[in-house]
């Protein structure tokens, strides 16, 4: 009876097969790391290239020489788009804010109760309503543009906070959203809800909202961004300074005979604070939210 034995030499080069796979992996978490930090640092200089030219001076901002940072911070400007007359920035915060927030719960609500109906009532005709839900999602804005603003000024909502927010109330892509998540609900929960004797609203109310809060306050972020960043509608329907949005106030600083840069980008800088603070606060839920759709029939 004979036995084999292995070499000594090939022995000792057994282990190399893992270490060339801690090495790879090592080498694929560090390309991911660098990668992640470009893309990180491309995402950032939008921002800094708006805090460096809102405390800069004109002159060197048009400069031929480029300069990194303001030579001397000009802390003043902060004050400048308050002060300026020919626009209320003021108020122009102020009604971004009122429309952001009203056109964030009303969205929420009109969607969601959509949604659940279209995941959980039954209806022979359901599936053809959400077809036809999904169809308003491929029709052009500018389609509707003319007859919404007809309607709106017919209603005389015009300068407004109701023709700023109600013509916008109703999203395809909210509610279908909305309609993923629900099919994906606990079903059981809905009828231990309906055991003790409640229907579909409420069981929405005290059961399904309660416990998606996380999809709401995902939602409730992307809506709010949407709201407060809308310009073209505001606009038309904000014709007096007193009804203008942020967006269109920023718009006013443009004319075609003078630009007060470091003015623009102050006020710039300003108008998406209210933003980076929302999403700080809610970006856990945001994410969260989000993996939750349940992108599925």
């Amino acid at each position: 009876m004979t036995t084999t034995t292995t070499p000594p030499a090939e022995r000792a080069e057994a282990p190399a097969g893992p270490r060339k796979v801690r090495s790879g992996s090592v080498i694929g978490s560090t390309g991911l790391y660098v990668a992640t930090g470009i893309a990180a640092l491309l995402f950032l200089i939008p921002f800094y290239l708006i805090v460096r030219n809102a405390l800069m001076t004109d002159p060197e901002i048009t400069g031929e020489e480029w300069k990194w940072f303001p030579s001397e911070i000009q802390w003043g400007n902060i004050s400048k788009p308050f002060d300026d007359p020919s626009v209320d920035f003021a108020r122009a915060l102020w009604n971004s804010a009122v429309v952001g927030v009203l056109h964030t719960l009303g969205t929420l609500l009109v969607c969601s109760l959509a949604g659940y109906g279209l995941a959980r009532i039954p209806y022979k005709h359901a599936n053809k309503v959400f077809y036809a839900v999904l169809v308003t999602l491929m029709v052009p804005t500018a389609v509707t543009f003319v007859p919404s603003f007809v309607l709106v000024s017919s209603l005389g909502w015009v300068d407004t906070y109701r023709g700023l927010i109600i013509p916008g109330l109703f999203s395809g892509f909210t509610c279908f959203l909305f309609r993923q998540y629900f099919l994906g609900f606990p079903k059981e929960l809905e009828e231990a809800a309906r055991v003790d004797g409640l229907g579909y609203m409420g069981a929405y109310w005290r059961v399904v909202v309660p416990n998606s809060l996380n999809f709401f306050a995902a939602m409730a972020t992307i809506t709010f961004i949407s709201g407060w960043n809308s310009f073209l509608w505001p606009l038309v329907i904000g014709q007096d300074p007193s009804a203008w949005t942020v967006q269109v106030a920023l718009s006013n600083y443009m004319t075609g005979q003078t630009i007060t840069y470091h003015l623009i980008f102050m006020a710039t800088a300003i108008s998406i604070l209210p933003l980076v603070f929302v999403f700080l606060f809610l970006q856990r839920w945001l994410v969260q939210g989000i993996a939750q759709t349940g992108i599925k029939g």
